[in-house]
């Protein structure tokens, strides 16, 4: 039970910040307390400028929606405008390190701000150029948001989508999670129509809806997104496997590695590891990616990889003036 009154409505916040409505029962299961003391830190929340809205019902609860101003104590205009303009700009090219927290907290902030706000951002997002950019496919912001809110809310999402050989079909799912690879976005998805679960790529994905209805997420078979989608890209013969040793501990280059590519395997001595990984990105950046980490490595397989390595280090060695 949560009686410090500040704290509990700290937590109530951020709960509320997540895209779903909460039904008062759930929040007050949560938080510990009555649903009437739930009611009075509603009413603390919008004495304070937070827009939380109430529907009445069996079904009715409590959502943070769009105000006529930002709410106070967490960001000023410029600084909300400068935030959601950088996560929208690495959104729309999948950049490393930008995972579904990230995308998480760009639909957030977009949820609340006021339309004065979301012009700003969209405009300065237009005029824009950016002087470098992923290799990747662009992806418009605003479906990675509405996929995002969906995944957060237990909530089916209705698209178009346009298959690697062209077909186009409309699609029903349960989305389940949103996977970075550096280069591309993947969601993961129980699709109604097939009554099974799919990955989709989020750059073949057009018209993403919110339909409003809600579900109880399913166990997904392997336990995890990333395997989940390593399996599914091994079946549609879109990846390549890969060995790569490190003469750094397991912990050292797992810092450095991006997650979906899994923990590299410990040796025995603790002071090198071995990665073994399915790779769906080209060999050229897999090879720059490798060489960015700054830990020493020597590539066992695919030969393909091994040789693209080679001649990138020839290439670096003559830029930098060897021989």
């Amino acid at each position: 039970m949560t009686t410090d009154t500040p704290a509990r409505l700290l937590t109530l916040l951020s709960l509320l910040q997540t895209p779903r409505e909460w039904p008062g029962g759930e929040l007050a299961e949560r938080l510990g307390v009555s649903r009437r003391t739930i009611r009075r830190d509603i009413d603390r929340l919008r004495e304070l400028g937070y827009p939380v809205q109430a529907t009445m019902g069996a079904d009715g609860g409590y959502r943070l929606v769009a105000g006529k101003a930002l709410p106070p104590l967490v960001l000023d205009d410029e600084e909300a405008v400068a935030i959601a303009v950088g996560l929208r700009a690495g959104a729309g090219h999948a950049v490393e390190g930008l995972d579904e927290a990230s995308v998480r907290a760009l639909a957030k902030l977009e949820q609340v701000l006021p339309s004065r706000l979301r012009h700003r951002v969209a405009t300065l997002q237009t005029a824009t150029t950016p002087l470098t950019s992923g290799d990747g496919p662009s992806i418009a912001p605003e479906t990675l948001t509405v996929m995002a809110s969906t995944v957060a809310g237990h909530e089916r999402l209705r698209f178009a989508y346009r298959a690697g050989d062209g077909t186009e079909s409309r699609r029903v799912t349960e989305p389940y999670r949103l996977v970075s690879t550096g280069r591309r976005w993947y969601l993961i998805a129980y699709d109604l129509d097939r009554d099974d679960w799919r990955t989709f790529r989020v750059d073949r994905v057009s018209e993403p809806f919110a339909t409003g209805a809600r579900f109880a997420p399913r166990e997904l078979p392997t336990g995890s997104a990333a395997e989940y989608l390593r399996r599914s890209m091994q079946r549609h013969g879109d990846s390549y496997d890969v060995v790569v040793a490190f003469d750094a501990p397991a912990d050292v280059v797992a810092a450095r590695l991006p997650r979906w590519l899994g923990p590299p395997e410990p040796a025995d001595d603790g002071t090198s590891c071995v990665l073994r990984a399915t790779v769906a990105d080209s060999v050229d950046w897999m090879a720059v990616r490798l060489a960015m980490l700054g830990v020493d490595f020597r590539v066992r397989e695919p030969a393909e990889l091994v040789e693209c390595v080679r001649e990138l280090g020839t290439r670096l060695a003559s830029a930098a003036g060897g021989e």
